[in-house]
């Protein structure tokens, strides 16, 4: 183990060396610079992981009673990528400001008390232009902070092991960015954080927004626009709404990594390593009126290209039976991590671990007894 990564493990990569003359000494042997090269690459990427799983926990994870935790995070990201290694409240009062107003000109709620505050008043009447900037950075740096500031490492009551910044207000009136952050600057999972935390901001939101009783919310994925929707089942009420991007919504709770091989993924729409919208029971299950809701949250999955459309691809076939244990893990995840979809996730396949279990065993019988001999797995290099 190495005391970087707080006690996570440490590999070791043991290689051939080769002579002078070129010849290759076989057996367990690792020159001196060599492996103190691949030493060096080992620590490297096992903090870059640690880092990502670190920052997913303390966004996409916990409950929420209030956004200035999207805020902060957005603000970090916006400081990471200039380099800084510190800012003043009063700096750090115009990105996190600048992040609320633009959240609260779609969504109006953005905290679970019937009150809002202070601050997030004083956005509300600078979107409607009666109070000026300087006046809006003036409350934000007396009212924002106070409280998230000192709980944003903190996720389910548990302090996280890294930090990414330190809190310098009484000295210097200041945050310090840490190298933890900058590290995570450098790091390819990077480009996804920002539409992680958004997807997630837009879920709360719209939880608090609808103000309706979870049961009589459906989430499903529209193919067409590549969305998640909200249907609203209140007999009363018919409503739908289009939340957020799918992809974006998925790839943290699946680290940035294809479902079925592991492999990198990005959810930036220009980068060659875009990851695909999966149905992990195929959508051509719909032809044959099975009752159940393909679209749900439930049964979506990012996968590299490769896996989904490649030569050795999925397309419509039915995944091994092992692969049927990663979705049960997978959703069981996104309900005890407080997702804020862990609702409809609950409602479509069960309330508890057995049921759910039991719920995609009758599926995959269903699938298989129509698909005998559609069996896919990834294909392992």
């Amino acid at each position: 183990t190495h005391p970087v990564l707080g006690g996570a493990p440490l590999v070791i990569y043991i290689t051939h060396a080769y002579t002078k003359r070129g010849k290759r000494s076989d057996g367990f042997f690792v020159s001196r610079h060599l492996g103190r090269l691949l030493c060096n690459i080992a620590i490297i990427k096992d903090i870059s992981e640690n880092l990502n799983n670190i920052w997913r926990s303390i966004v996409l994870r916990g409950q929420n009673v209030a956004s200035y935790k999207f805020a902060l995070a957005e603000a970090l990201i916006n400081l990471a990528e200039k380099g800084k290694t510190f800012v003043t409240m009063d700096e750090l009062a115009i990105p996190f400001s600048d992040a609320i107003c633009r959240h609260i000109k779609e969504s109006e709620k953005q905290i679970t008390r019937q009150s809002p505050g202070k601050f997030l008043s004083a956005c509300k009447d600078y979107n409607a232009g009666k109070t000026d900037k300087n006046k809006l950075l003036e409350i934000t740096t007396k009212y924002a902070f106070n409280d998230v500031i000192d709980r944003f490492h903190i996720v389910n009551r548990t302090s996280m092991p890294k930090k990414f910044y330190i809190d310098d207000r009484k000295s210097k009136n200041g945050l310090t960015i840490t190298d933890e952050m900058l590290m995570l600057k450098d790091n390819f999972q990077f480009q996804n954080l920002p539409n992680e935390l958004e997807a997630r901001w837009r879920l709360v939101e719209t939880a608090w927004a609808l103000n309706i009783s979870p049961n009589l919310l459906e989430v499903e994925y529209d193919d067409s626009l590549q969305l998640l929707n909200i249907n609203i089942l209140d007999e009363n009420i018919y409503d739908r709404k289009n939340i957020t991007s799918c992809r974006d919504a998925l790839n943290g709770y699946q680290m940035g990594k294809c479902f079925y091989c592991f492999e990198k993924i990005s959810i930036n729409q220009s980068s060659e390593y875009l990851g695909d919208i999966d149905h992990f029971f195929p959508h051509s299950l719909k032809k044959h009126k099975l009752k159940i809701n393909l679209d749900g949250i439930w049964n979506l999955v990012l996968s590299c290209k490769d896996c989904n459309r490649g030569p050795n691809g999925k397309f419509a076939l039915i995944p091994d039976k092992l692969l049927l244990s990663r979705l049960e893990e997978r959703n069981d995840w996104l309900i005890f991590s407080h997702h804020p979809l862990r609702e409809t996730i609950i409602n479509q396949t069960g309330n508890t671990s057995e049921k759910r279990k039991r719920f995609l065993n009758q599926i995959y019988e269903e699938a298989t007894r129509l698909f005998p001999y559609s069996k896919w797995q990834p294909h392992l290099v």
